[in-house]
């Protein structure tokens, strides 16, 4: 997930990783490693996982261990006014400065952005099966989510627990006392629950920002990838690392195994579209045109800006 972000991405990045601490070794050694060239594109901040210490073990177990960290991260990187979170099953095929410009188009009451579970209600979850309040017609997915966490801090959001307006700490205890024996997706639930109570305060972008098996493995169902792209891929239900979804894992492997400073049309575009071929025999395999799309404009983004900075007399290794 870092490695695409840094690939395609022209804007200096800050990471906020919140592993366990016996991780955080791990990462140090894996990001150290990297070019010296591709290390001055980014700095990291690692973080412990942590929750309010009355309901440590409450939060721990609600749906994985790490998930509802990010409901708590307004509270604890309080210096931080705007973040995008992402779970570690994300790769970045467009760069991070594109989703990050979505702020910009915030009205005044918006304060986070999200995609929608499902796109087609027939194989929706939420609309089906829920049995809690959930946003919109099929419910919102928490694994790429962009906050003004300012503006999220400050709010005072209507609930279903009290006739008073309450502040983002004060909710989330009480929500998830009322609700945990009829949630199913821990915290992404307690996110709809909030927003279907606060639906002005959310900013709804399309389905080619949060790309997921779902959008593919019944037909093609996210009209905007078909038209633009794909510009984040979201490889949940584990299919980055088992065969029911051999598409989805060519874009991991090939971003994977990418060489820094070599060629990304040899070494991983063309790679890419060759084991792509060989993924035609699943509904994501044939929309995998989607997936290459963006892809190719964001590397030949990166070409030209190499390019241009080798014309102007800056040597850089990084990219192609």
């Amino acid at each position: 997930m870092m490695k695409s972000a840094v690939l395609f991405s022209q804007k200096p990045l800050h990471f906020y990783i919140f592993a366990e601490d016996n991780l955080h070794e791990g990462f140090r050694h894996s990001l150290d490693s990297w070019p010296s060239t591709v290390q001055t594109k980014f700095k990291f901040t690692l973080y412990s996982i942590t929750f309010p210490k009355e309901n440590a073990n409450e939060w721990k177990k609600l749906f994985k261990p790490c998930a509802s960290q990010r409901l708590f991260l307004p509270l604890i990187l309080k210096e931080v006014d705007s973040l995008l979170y992402v779970d570690t099953d994300i790769l970045f095929l467009n760069p991070v400065e594109d989703i990050w410009a979505l702020l910009s188009q915030f009205n005044s009451s918006q304060l986070a952005a999200m995609a929608p579970e499902h796109e087609e209600p027939r194989i929706g979850w939420y609309n089906r099966f829920a049995r809690h309040p959930y946003y919109g017609k099929t419910g919102i997915n928490s694994g790429v989510m962009l906050m003004n966490m300012t503006r999220l801090r400050e709010k005072l959001f209507k609930n279903d627990l009290t006739t008073v307006a309450l502040h983002w700490e004060q909710i989330l205890m009480p929500l998830l006392q009322k609700y945990k024996l009829n949630i199913t997706w821990g915290d992404q639930d307690l996110l709809n629950i909030i927003f279907h109570h606060n639906p002005e305060s959310l900013y709804m972008f399309p389905c080619q920002w949060n790309y997921r098996p779902d959008h593919c493995m019944y037909g093609s169902n996210c009209q905007q990838a078909e038209q633009e792209g794909v510009f984040i891929l979201h490889g949940n239900r584990g299919v980055y690392h088992n065969d029911k979804q051999p598409a989805f894992r060519a874009v991991y492997e090939a971003i994977q195994k990418y060489p820094f400073g070599e060629n990304m049309e040899a070494l991983l575009l063309e790679p890419l579209e060759e084991s792509l071929q060989a993924a035609t025999h699943t509904y994501c395999g044939r929309a995998s045109h989607t997936f290459t799309r963006s892809l190719k404009q964001s590397v030949t983004s990166v070409q030209q800006d190499v390019t241009q900075r080798r014309q102007s007399g800056h040597h850089i290794d990084v990219t192609p």
